[in-house]
């Protein structure tokens, strides 16, 4: 029996439209790039013929600008996977390290919230999970904007942070970590079938904010693919339909990873090579004391603005890491 075709001829069109929007753009940047290397370039041999040397450095800053926007194109280059124009849902948890380990967790939401402020990106929260004492247990994100997915990818893993504890009397040194999962968030074509009956949704109280209506109210949901024993789960809204559907959409991107690693043979890989959250398994580094240091263990690209760092500026390491990887 042939499977029915549930996408339209409208559908298609948008689809097409979008993808020659997209070259368009891509066609559109690289003239623009021209153009102004060849500005650069001529204002730089004016300056030479007359012997205008006062107009050196903004012909310097220029030129500056212009190596940063190679850079950043040549990087959009790279990403040419089947989801990395996507908008990208990223995934929070806390790991190994007790109560600095859930304030290092709220530390990273915020540190990529800055980076995506930076980029222009939207985020949205769509689920979050305040701890007891301080920090956060988890948090979810969507981050929409053109290529959010395809740089974010290059932060799936373990993140570890050492410091002199905030929590402990004796002020001694801790280690804690928290983990980075980062899927894409599927267009219209991308869309992954689902049976009905593969799929177990439970419904309970939201734990989080959000007033009498959500703590008196089953609005949250938790969904199970018993097919591959993934879990998802969505509180922030306020409406358990609109709770369904979130998570449904992040079931859906999980599976659409899964199918496209389809020769692992392990779950946890597709949550970007995940081990333990512990020892040994970090992705990078955050060294607050006794000395101030960020290191990917991927790349060994290293930064010693710490705090630049945790204000979002982290296009270093993803950079880096496109190139090797990607």
């Amino acid at each position: 029996m042939q499977e029915p075709n549930f996408w339209s001829d409208t559908d298609k069109a948008q689809e097409v439209t979008g993808e020659e929007k997209f070259l368009k753009s891509r066609l559109d940047k690289y003239k623009d790039l021209e153009i102004k290397i060849q500005d650069a370039e001529f204002l730089t041999k004016l300056a030479m013929e007359e012997n205008d040397f006062s107009s050196s450095k903004d012909i310097i800053n220029e030129v500056g600008e212009i190596q940063n926007e190679i850079e950043r194109f040549r990087i959009e280059v790279l990403l040419s996977g089947e989801y990395d124009k996507n908008n990208a849902i990223m995934n929070i948890h806390v790991g190994v390290g007790g109560t600095d380990a859930q304030d290092w967790t709220e530390m990273l939401l915020r540190m990529y919230t800055r980076w995506a402020e930076k980029k222009g990106f939207k985020i949205e929260t769509i689920d979050i999970l305040p701890a007891e004492d301080a920090g956060i247990k988890s948090a979810t994100l969507r981050i929409v904007g053109e290529f959010a997915y395809g740089y974010l990818k290059a932060e799936k893993g373990i993140h570890r942070l050492v410091r002199i504890s905030s929590f402990n009397a004796n002020g001694k040194r801790q280690t804690s970590f928290a983990s980075i999962e980062v899927l894409p968030e599927l267009t219209n074509n991308q869309d992954i079938d689902i049976r009905p009956e593969d799929i177990k949704v439970d419904t309970y109280r939201s734990s989080g904010a959000g007033g009498q209506h959500v703590n008196k109210t089953e609005s949250a949901i938790r969904i199970t693919h018993t097919a591959t024993g993934i879990v998802v789960q969505c509180q922030n809204q306020r409406s358990q339909h609109h709770n369904k559907e979130e998570a449904m959409r992040m079931l859906k991107s999980k599976l659409a990873e899964l199918k496209e690693r389809a020769h692992k043979e392990k779950i946890e890989d597709l949550t970007g090579e995940l081990k333990d959250m512990g020892w040994g398994s970090q992705i990078r580094s955050y060294v607050f004391q006794p000395y101030t240091m960020v290191k990917d263990h991927r790349t060994s690209v290293e930064s010693g603005n710490i705090n630049a760092v945790m204000d979002g500026d982290i296009d270093q390491f993803i950079n880096e890491y496109l190139k090797q990887y990607n």
